[in-house]
């Protein structure tokens, strides 16, 4: 007979998810993260539907000093136009109808089942925000591989911290808005993550030659989405933190260190042609975050503030600043990066 994959949940899954009384339980989500580079993102309708392409100024016309009646050489200005790839991710769920039933609420269990699914891509999507890159023909290019050579043209806005270990992590400061970084969505379309109920369906088994038959309640979860540095100059990278050295404070990370992340943090503000025109943002993980504040209060009680204020649901948070810019948490920034040179 055919069965189900073991990426469908079975029956042991659904007791897991039981209290005592067998009324569905409350399941402590010990792997959600916060990646709140996606929160932050400004998102704009793409001019393709698989892409966007954007002109970007790469010459300014010559200017010339001249005489009295003497000719001046025209000029112009170079540009050259840059594709962004905008990529598709999916996952779906499909339950067996009579597991589903057996909860007594079959909506409940099956949003309790989409929750992970919403998790999970939320996870993979701030992974290659970060991360993404050109030889995944199915990805964009995220920020890490943009902003990966000291000698590239856009080195001005990478900052090294000077780690050489193998335990390295970045920071990023990312300036959000039209003309500087931002997400698109294919072109008339929706933006965000979409969740689209195929209700019940019949899937038939694909080894029974005879063609067994299920019935499951079957879910799709997909998200479009790209991501666009139109002007390289609002975003930079602050790579090769060694984290030994940050929870050392010695070394790299040294408060006397000209490589401090305090110090580097202050460089990068001004790598910004400006911050007015911009949403800007710290990103860091967790293990930054902590140190980040411990290095403040060492060198200055001001330089770093927690602020309240509140998110876009209109909840009372207390937020991370630098030097009045707000610190966020991604938790796919690796401690593992590979040296930046």
């Amino acid at each position: 007979m055919a069965t189900l994959g073991t990426n469908t949940p079975t029956l042991y899954d659904w007791t897991k998810g039981r209290d005592p009384d067998g009324k569905a339980a409350k399941i402590a989500e010990i792997l959600a993260q916060k990646n709140q580079m996606l929160e932050d993102m400004v998102m704009f309708e793409a001019n393709g539907p698989t892409s966007h392409q954007v002109t970007i100024q790469t010459g300014l016309p010559t200017s010339y000093y001249r005489s009295m009646n003497e000719l001046v050489p025209t000029s112009k200005d170079t540009n050259a136009q840059v594709t962004e790839k905008i990529a598709m991710l999916e996952s779906w769920s499909e339950v067996d109808c009579a597991l589903a039933e057996l909860n007594g609420d079959v909506n409940s269990y099956r949003l309790q089942r989409a929750k992970a699914h919403i998790e999970s891509m939320n996870q993979k999507q701030a992974l290659t925000t970060i991360y993404g890159s050109a030889a995944n023909a199915n990805e964009y290019v995220g920020f890490a591989n943009r902003y990966n050579d000291l000698s590239a043209g856009n080195a001005d806005n990478i900052i090294s911290a000077g780690g050489s270990s193998s335990d390295n992590t970045s920071a990023y400061l990312i300036g959000w808005g039209e003309g500087a970084c931002y997400g698109t969505f294919p072109k008339g379309s929706n933006a965000g993550l979409m969740q689209i109920d195929h209700g019940k369906k019949t899937i038939q088994g694909n080894t029974d030659i005879g063609g067994s038959r299920m019935a499951v309640y079957q879910e799709q979860v997909c998200w479009k989405h790209g991501l666009v540095v139109e002007d390289w100059r609002y975003a930079v990278r602050i790579p090769n933190i060694d984290i030994s050295d940050l929870q050392g404070l010695t070394g790299t990370q040294a408060l006397t260190a000209s490589t401090s992340i305090i110090k580097l943090m202050s460089r990068a503000i001004d790598r910004l042609p400006s911050l007015s025109s911009v949403k800007p943002a710290f990103y860091v993980n967790r293990t930054v975050a902590s140190y980040l504040r411990i290095v403040a209060l060492e060198k200055s009680s001001s330089a770093v503030t927690v602020q309240e204020g509140l998110n876009q649901f209109g909840q009372t948070i207390h937020e991370l600043r630098f030097l009045g810019i707000p610190v966020r948490l991604v938790d796919q920034l690796a401690s593992t990066e590979a040296v930046v040179s």
